[in-house]
């Protein structure tokens, strides 16, 4: 099997996160310097999960307030 980078391993533990409920619509995110404490990485991947994650819809960063989980449209 092919080694995951730690861009899409971080994307993912946070989609499954925010998949389960743990991060609600709404909620705000741990902060860059919590996630490299986290993951045990450099901010680089960090960075670069989040970015994919905002390209997907599903967080929205502002500007020096901090990256939050954006509400789900309902599927009904």
């Amino acid at each position: 099997m092919p080694r995951v980078s730690d861009r899409q391993r971080i994307a993912q533990d946070i989609r499954d996160k925010i998949s389960s409920g743990e991060y609600a619509p709404g909620d705000k995110l741990p902060s860059l310097r919590e996630m490299i404490a986290q993951y045990g990485v450099s901010a680089e991947p960090v960075r670069s999960a989040l970015l994919i994650l905002q390209a997907e819809g599903l967080i929205e960063g502002h500007q020096g307030k901090g990256t939050y989980v954006t509400p789900r449209p309902e599927h009904r």
